[in-house]
């Protein structure tokens, strides 16, 4: 059997018995010999300032350790103590009734604590392997079955202390606590026994990880998941490994990335569009960009952002957003392969979904209802009324309004944030367009952006935190019946947010900016003085480059590395300088402190929620908007090269390590993968035609180039305005450039001397119908090449269908074998009593000798 041990502060659950450690790493009872699986902490709020400093220690939530064995401290006990008293006596009793062993600590402590490779392959790959005892990298796969008591005889046991592995041991603790019921006592003060339990497992194989995994000098190797799986559980391993996935094919799209980069650089001083606006023969003279303040300009002032708008807006552009769009399909099939993969190694494909219990708040609110329910009862003196059952839709209500309200609420505020910031970028134009320095004039544009650009981030950064705390706050108001049930409504509410925050200014510049700016002459005014703003010459995409560029790797840099690094590392000081602070002189009596106590100082594992948002934010940067920026893959993998590393260090040093949980798949988050992935199709199809002068470069070279070439493009973009037809009082006020009669402005519109003067051209129209009917044609070609993609990569590799066949077939003539010896075990009895007996026990013709049940199954499987 296993077994319970309770600690006077900290409560452990423990294993079976052992040879004084000779059985691998790890803890173990003070004689020994019995191996800790399960370290159990009991809380208690407290109800008076008076206590110990020795006997006692502060938690984060405000919480203390308080002395629930006996009242030997000779100080009265307070009524809620007595009842949490009771509850502990009860809870420990029922974990021995059902076969723990109990120990507990006397010390008083102020700190708590694949597939087949080839010979040649496998050689290349060696320097690359993490050095780990006990990894499986050979060909050999046990057959396993889910475990049964009744068939003990059928398991190779050689070791009843190394059956199961570390996790596994923890996970049947664990359920054993959560199933162990205090019945008289829990219904004193009406809540579950859950929810005075905090867990924390035992170190084993802690400093194999730390070396081979958990170190940054590491991050050439690949990551040993099956270690990583055997100590945290297939939960946390299924998210390295979806992890690994996702940086390794990070490698062929940040190296397709460079290509089409430095195409743009190559091309960049023969692309005749840039060049006719670096002409300064052509003598574009320009409408002036803001009211009164503004002089008319040269286009070719603008040169500059001509040519950085190429390295980003050309033909090789078009070919990337494709690739990508198939890049995404790709991954998602290359992770359902190794997903069945690890699920078939790990012994996962059988499994079935385990029935949850119910969260502890909702059984709390249940409770309440039903007592409610009660008090009502013998108030009216009803009889014969159902027990309420569940929770309805009725009792969520209040919830699920404030959730709408709360989530309305959340979009407006950063549709303002976006707003505000638009604002800022109008009026710090109109300011410094206004100053006497030519200098600040001419870097207006530059200024402008990159600023308003910093503060979108701060803006997100600081929002993205709010919007975390207040889906937790949102979800629990939903009042959730399973863990499950929660998670999915945390990461859809989270996700939803975060995702409106971190792309909202990005939408803005790629499809709003400039479109609703209006003309010369008739240009759209905020707050009736400030001029809508407008792209730059060159397109809104260099604009879009530098917003998305910014934004990604201010978040990459920022959130998921610093405040990773630096917000654990502060807490950790904090909690020190607080232990130091209350902290008497140590007696010399005591023991040093034991790993558990160590243990309970590092904070509290809160899930892979935040582990998973962060990288599928950042998918949406290397997929939604990679026509724009195709470096975003090559910083996506250099920040994945740390952030692995820098996960594992987390996990290793600085986490409580989790309870191990088993799942055969990422859950929620595949689906959404496969929803942005779709997504990215239609956004990098409108960002393309609308975006960028992809389609209007096609439309001018085969419709309207009298040579066939791109020559006269820019001419062609460029509409006439004529000054005179400017309102009063927004005319440029002592032109440097003398008297100008007409000036240019980008747009296809009819020139002033037409009689539809200054309405869209039939240019318009039709750079119209190409790009809309380049979005139909684009989004339609991806999706059938994602089809045949998905299509080609079948979902379960050749091999793991072939084993998966193999095992079936030999769990059938194991179960066969077995009702075989029955059967003539029971024959060899019929006989040995017939020889005893030779009168009474002799069979009737024609009747067969009983065949045990589930033979005839055995058989007709076979």
């Amino acid at each position: 059997g296993s077994h319970f041990s309770v600690f006077e502060n900290l409560p452990k659950v423990m294993g079976s018995t052992s040879g004084p450690h000779a059985i691998g790493e790890g803890l173990y009872f003070s004689d020994g010999r019995r191996k800790v699986d399960y370290v159990l902490v009991f809380h208690q709020r407290r109800h008076t300032s008076i206590r110990s400093p020795a006997s006692a220690s502060v938690s984060q939530d405000r919480e203390v350790f308080m002395e629930l064995g006996g009242a030997g401290d000779g100080e009265p006990m307070e009524p809620g103590d007595h009842e949490m008293r009771l509850i502990r006596q009860e809870f420990e009793a029922n974990l021995i009734e059902a076969g723990l062993e109990i120990e507990r600590d006397r010390e008083v402590s102020e700190t708590g604590f694949g597939s087949s490779m080839s010979t040649v392959w496998r050689t290349l790959t060696k320097p690359f392997q993490p050095k780990v005892p006990h990894q499986d990298h050979g060909r050999t796969k046990f057959l396993s079955h889910c475990f049964s008591r009744d068939k003990l005889h059928l398991y190779n046991i050689t070791s009843k202390d190394t059956f199961f592995d570390n996790a596994t041991r923890g996970r049947i603790v664990y359920e054993i606590l959560r199933r162990t019921v205090c019945a008289r006592t829990c219904q004193t003060i009406g809540e579950d026994t859950k929810h005075l339990i905090r867990s924390l497992l035992c170190l084993c194989f802690i400093s194999v990880l730390h070396e081979e995994w958990a170190r940054y000098s590491a991050f050439y190797k690949y990551q040993p998941i099956d270690l990583v799986r055997k100590y945290f559980g297939e939960k946390i391993g299924l998210y390295f490994a979806w992890l690994g996935v996702y940086t390794q094919l990070l490698v062929p799209a940040s190296i397709v990335g460079i290509i089409v980069f430095g195409y743009g650089v190559a091309t960049m001083d023969t692309n005749i569009p840039s060049l006719e606006m670096c002409d300064q023969r052509l003598n574009f003279t320009m409408c002036p960009l803001c009211d009164q303040a503004c002089d008319f300009w040269h286009l070719s002032t603008a040169c500059g952002t001509a040519k950085a708008s190429h390295l980003f807006d050309n033909p090789a552009t078009v070919f990337f957003a494709i690739f990508m769009s198939l890049w995404a399909v790709l991954f998602l099939e290359q992770w359902k392969r190794r997903q069945i993969s690890l699920s078939f190694s790990w012994d996962l494909t059988g499994i079935e979904e385990d029935e949850e219990h119910p969260r502890p708040r909702y059984e709390t609110i249940l409770l309440q209802k039903r007592q409610k329910k009660q008090n009502n009862k013998k108030k009216k003196k009803k009889k014969n009324e159902s027990p309420i059952e569940k929770l309805t839709w009725k009792d969520r209500l209040p919830g699920y309004l404030i959730n709408v309200s709360s989530i309305l609420f959340m979009f407006a505020l950063t549709f303002s944030a976006v707003f505000g910031v638009i604002i800022y970028r109008i009026t710090v134009s109109a300011i410094m367009a206004m100053s006497p320095d030519p200098e600040i004039r001419h870097n207006v544009r530059v200024t402008v952006t990159a600023t308003a650009v910093i503060i979108n981030l701060v803006v997100i950064l600081i929002l993205d935190e709010i919007y975390g705390a207040v889906a937790v706050w949102l979800t629990e108001l939903e009042i959730p019946k399973t863990e499950t049930n929660f998670e999915e409504r945390l990461i859809l509410k989270a996700f939803l947010l975060k995702f409106m925050n971190a792309y909202a200014p990005i939408f803005y510049v790629a499809f709003f900016k400039g479109r609703f700016a209006g003309r010369p002459g008739n240009y759209v005014y905020v707050f009736n003085d400030f001029r809508m703003e407008e792209c730059a010459p060159g397109g809104c995409l260099i604009e879009l480059c530098i917003q998305l560029s910014i934004i990604m790797l201010g978040k990459q840099l920022i959130q998921n590395n610093i405040f990773e690094i630096g917000i654990p590392k502060l807490k950790k000081l904090v909690r020190t300088l607080k232990e130091k602070e209350t902290t008497t002189k140590v007696r010399e009596e005591e023991k040093p402190p034991q790993q558990w106590n160590l243990d309970y100082a590092l904070a509290p594992f809160e899930g892979l929620t935040p582990e998973y948002m962060e990288m599928i934010i950042q998918f949406g940067f290397v997929s939604l908007f990679v026509a724009s920026f195709p470096l975003a893959p090559l910083f996506a993998l250099l920040n994945n090269i740390i952030e692995i590393r820098l996960d594992a260090k987390k996990f290793v040093t600085e986490l409580r390590r989790p309870v191990a949980a088993r799942a055969k798949d990422i859950g929620i988050w595949y689906n959404v993968l496969s929803g942005m992935g779709k997504f990215s199709v239609i956004i990098n199809a409108f960002v393309i035609s609308f975006t960028s002068d992809f389609i209007p470069r096609l439309v001018y070279e085969y419709m309207y180039s009298p040579t066939g070439t791109m020559h006269g493009f820019i001419d062609h973009t460029l509409s006439y305005f004529n000054v005179s037809d400017l309102k009063p009082g927004t005319a440029p006020q002592n032109s440097e450039l003398g008297n100008i009669t007409l000036c240019r402005y980008k747009d296809y519109r009819e020139p002033p001397w037409s009689p539809d003067a200054y309405q869209f051209s039939k240019q318009y129209w039709c750079v119209l119908a190409a790009r809309l009917a380049f979005v139909i044609l684009f989004q339609n070609l991806v999706m059938f090449l994602s089809l045949v993609v998905a299509w080609v990569i079948p979902d379960v590799p050749k091999t793991i269908v072939e084993q998966l066949k193999r095992e079936k077939k030999l769990l059938v003539d194991v179960f066969l074998q077995e009702e075989k010896e029955k059967l003539q075990l029971i024959q060899s009895l019929f006989a040995k009593d017939a020889t005893l007996h030779p009168s009474g026990n002799t069979l009737p013709p024609g009747q067969d000798l009983p065949i045990p049940a589930g033979s005839m199954d055995c058989h007709s499987g076979d």
